[in-house]
């Protein structure tokens, strides 16, 4: 019998033969506390489900993840559990016209964060509960159809210890000992959500008046640990949760149609954010326990934007299969951005998104795995692993880009009449861009073809002729180019910026034109004549979806005067080119390190400052010559130090310093420091060295053997906390010691024990850049366990082992070609697991491209 990996084939037939009128499901959470002798910890599923057969006396099945099931009933006859239930599917035979299905199972708690995950707080021992269940998971916690297309309202009712509350997408009351919850409107399985425990609960309201007079109001709660409370700052979370209310009501012209809005802080979480109508869930580190700069404060508003933005995109009107995912992730990642920009505090987000967002999808598109943003999802694994950076990021890119196609009020207009015509029911492509071809009257077929139906990111580059004096364009060209793998050119709405040198010194535009960019040569007529540039932007704006290459004079320039660019979205967009060329081997790592000393201190975006302090590491980590690593981290920690002591003291600035010399730091006078700084015997003015700056400060003091276990022990002493354990664990993991490693590695690798979150914690801290001789042993050991982990474990771990544990600190040729080894030698493996191993060898062999870069350009 086919197993737990649904194809898309068989939904499709489940769909044509199915359809689902409604679910009935009773939980007993009771079992979540207490001492728990089974092994695995389950509790009590009951779900009835009335649905109809289309062909009357044919076969289907129910889905159910449960190690047990107690009885099946069908249309009132008993069923024998041991011949229907195979431990994921519930065979259903001889179905009439309309059918009533009873399961009564015993479901297991998870601890990798998929179904109904079990948290034990360390702090106080309090338990708590929630459920996350995308794409598919709902199934281990009560039967059901498990597909996006069988939508259906649901009544969830809920026994739970005494003294909890519970929630679900529904309102709830307790009566009789029992938590009874509203029937939801009809939703997939997937977006189904239970939270249980004694959380921390606030509430507020959201009200609106719409034209007509009538009048929407939406109770709004949000809840977190009661360990968290004193840091959760919920006045923000409401702010901007009715300011995007506000936003969405005013473009949608679709009343939220889920009555309460919950939002709930879950430990231990994989997502950032899971958009359950009703009851979003988000990960708890959204609540800051110390300083953060305001791009944290951007990216939870970003999130909580994105996540509302799904109640009309994905959960009102939701795809068929996850082959059109990107019908709800793209539009939502877009629209985070959109409303956050036209909401709320956070008006600069295009920048945020330009840089960060946008490097996601450059790196995910450039993978052997990349894919049209209509993807191809043959089946759940390919699914899960498909919430990538194209599917998410280039998605939103493209979505921008058409907004600037199509303009925005008929973008906006498409997306409402999408939403009416399409309310609680499932939809395709076609469907979308029927109403975008009414609304703009453009053809958006061909559009799509380019955009949305082939894979892989064009080169966009300048090409300037000056006329014979030199003073004057003659003629300036924007040159498209594309991988011999992807070999696609696509319409691009550009806009090209030329900038000049100020006699004060600064890099300023003095002219932009907008042009549609087609074929592999177009030129920009309307520049014929301009004063010659010093920096030409042929994506000036971020109006497409393109990697922005320079010409010579251009990249003189920045080479020269990029601190000198006084709009913050073109540095930006510099920034993020500069970083593309590194990657790709086309600019010696040594040199984006210098450009990152010579002017990040002068960045004024922090958002941007971060993003700077993560690549230059990665440069010196995976892309610089071996030879010159140790001189690398010595000018990068010169360089940090030095911009922390002269930063504004008590600013974003300096602590954003702070953290990447932590980074950064390996030599002894570095760490010394940080000890220093630790122990309160040096400090820097106006740097408060609170409890989340102490871990990170503990972190490379552990990995380079100056902190031990005995200082771990008495920091989590201090910060006995959930979050303060996951330090611990992962600064235990830094340790550089072979017995620490095989520890590791046997506790992730050859053990279940850990929760999802432990195993990540632990995987961070296993691999140093610092530690490559001492983890050299187990790249062996990674090709040997990889399938059989695969095979055993959780989807989530298998991602988080595989991604995590590769060799990539093992950067030689025999790293690649045991790996290769691998691959040949395992055609047969798992699609998903084939492609996180091609996806890992990728970046190795990107790296050791830009290493050889770099160590030509030492030798010139």
């Amino acid at each position: 019998m086919p197993g737990e990996n649904l194809t898309r084939d068989e939904a499709r037939e489940r769909a044509a033969l199915l359809s689902v009128d409604g679910y009935d499901v009773a939980l007993d959470l009771r079992s979540a506390v207490g001492d728990g002798n089974d092994e695995p910890r389950t509790f009590r599923s009951v779900t009835t489900i009335r649905f109809r057969c289309n062909e009357p006396g044919a076969s289907g099945f129910a889905d159910l993840v449960a190690p047990s099931v107690t009885s099946v009933t069908l249309n009132g006859k008993d069923l024998d559990p041991s011949e229907v239930f195979d431990g994921t599917r519930i065979v259903l035979e001889d179905l009439a016209a309309e059918n009533e299905l009873t399961v009564d199972a015993r479901c297991a708690y998870s601890r990798t964060g998929e179904g109904m995950h079990r948290f034990v707080d360390p702090e106080d021992g309090e338990v708590y509960l929630y459920t996350q269940y995308e794409p598919a998971d709902a199934r281990r916690v009560f039967a059901n159809f498990e597909q996006p297309d069988l939508k259906a309202p649901y009544r969830f009712e809920v026994r739970a210890p005494e003294g909890w509350t519970v929630w679900s997408n529904g309102a709830g009351e307790l009566t009789d000992g029992v938590w009874r919850f509203a029937e939801t409107k009809p939703i997939s399985t997937y977006i189904t959500c239970v939270v249980a425990g004694p959380y921390h609960y606030v509430t507020d309201s959201y009200e609106r008046t719409f034209e007509d007079g009538t009048k929407l109001e939406i109770p709004l709660g949000a809840l977190c640990r009661k360990g968290l409370a004193p840091y959760f700052d919920s006045d923000d979370v409401f702010l901007v949760t009715k300011q995007g209310l506000d936003f969405f009501h005013d473009h949608f012209d679709y009343p939220y149609p889920f009555g309460k809005y919950d939002q709930a802080f879950v430990p231990e979480y994989n997502l950032g954010a899971m958009e359950n109508p009703g009851l979003v869930t988000f990960r708890e580190e959204y609540i800051f326990r110390g300083k953060v700069t305001q791009t944290s404060y951007e990216g939870r508003a970003n999130v909580i934007l994105h996540e509302m933005a799904h109640m009309w995109f994905g959960d009102l009107v939701t795809m068929v299969w996850w082959d059109d995912l990107w019908l709800k992730e793209s539009f939502a990642d877009f629209m985070g951005t959109f409303a956050n920009v036209g909401a709320t505090r956070f008006t600069d987000a295009w920048i945020t998104f330009a840089n960060r967002r946008k490097a996601w999808a450059y790196r995910a598109d450039q993978l052997p795995s990349t894919h049209p943003i209509t993807a191809d999802i043959r089946d759940l694994q390919d699914a899960k692993l498909n919430f990538d950076g194209i599917t998410y990021a280039k998605g939103a890119s493209v979505l921008k880009q058409l907004v600037a196609y199509v303009g925005q009020d008929a973008f906006l207009e498409g997306a409402r009449r999408y939403f009416k015509r399409n309310a609680y029911g499932n939809t395709r492509l076609g469907d979308l861009l029927s109403v975008l071809a009414e609304t703009s009257g453009r053809d958006m077929t061909t559009w799509a073809r380019s955009w949305l139906q082939t894979a892989g990111v064009n080169s966009l580059t300048p090409q300037v002729l000056l006329d014979t004096e030199g003073g004057r364009i003659a003629e300036l060209a924007v040159v498209q180019d594309a991988p011999e793998s992807h070999p696609q050119l696509r319409p691009h709405r550009v806009a090209v910026g030329l900038y000049r040198r100020t006699p004060e010194g600064s890099l300023e535009r003095y002219t932009r034109v907008e042009t549609d960019v087609e074929g592999p040569r177009t030129v920009v007529t309307e520049l014929g004549g301009a004063e010659a540039p010093a920096l030409v932007l042929v994506n000036d704006d971020d109006l497409t979806y393109c990697k922005i290459r320079f010409d010579e004079t251009s990249l003189v320039t920045l080479r020269e005067h990029l601190g000198a660019l006084t709009d913050p979205l073109a540095r930006a967009l510099c920034w993020s080119a500069l970083w593309n060329l590194t990657r790709d081997a086309l600019l010696p790592a040594r040199d984006f390190v210098d450009l990152v000393l010579r002017f990040a201190g002068r960045e004024s975006d922090i958002g941007v400052l971060q993003m700077l302090h993560a690549w230059a590491n990665s440069a010196l980590v995976h892309y610089a010559a071996p030879e010159w690593r140790a001189r690398g981290e010595e000018l990068l920690a010169e360089g940090a130090l030095r911009e922390l002591r002269t930063a504004e003291p008590g600013s974003e600035h300096q602590l954003a310093w702070a953290r990447f010399f932590a980074t950064v730091a390996s030599g002894a006078g570095d760490l010394a420091l940080l000890k220093d700084l630790l122990d309160g015997t040096e400090t820097v003015e106006g740097l408060t060295v609170d409890q989340e700056l102490r871990w990170a400060f503990l972190e490379p003091l552990a990995a380079h053997g100056v902190a031990d276990e005995s200082a771990l022990a008495a920091e989590l002493a201090r910060d006995d906390t959930a979050s303060g354990k996951r330090h611990q664990v992962r600064c235990l993991a830094a340790r550089p010691s072979q017995a620490v490693k095989a520890q590791a590695w046997a506790q992730v690798v050859e053990s279940n024990a850990l929760s999802n979150a432990l195993v990540e914690a632990t995987i961070t801290g296993f691999g140093q850049p610092s530690q490559r001789e001492l983890t050299a042993p187990y790249a062996q050991k990674y090709f040997a366990a990889i399938e059989r982990v695969w095979r055993e474990r959780s989807i989530q771990i298998g991602m988080d082992v595989v991604r995590g544990l590769f060799p990539s600190f093992q950067d030689r040729r025999e790293t690649l070609d045991a790996t290769d080894a691998w691959l040949e030698a395992h055609a047969d493996a798992a699609p998903a697991l084939r492609r996180l191993v091609l996806e890992a060898r990728d970046d190795l062999a990107r790296a050791l491209r830009a290493q050889a870069c770099d160590a030509a350009a030492a030798g010139a």
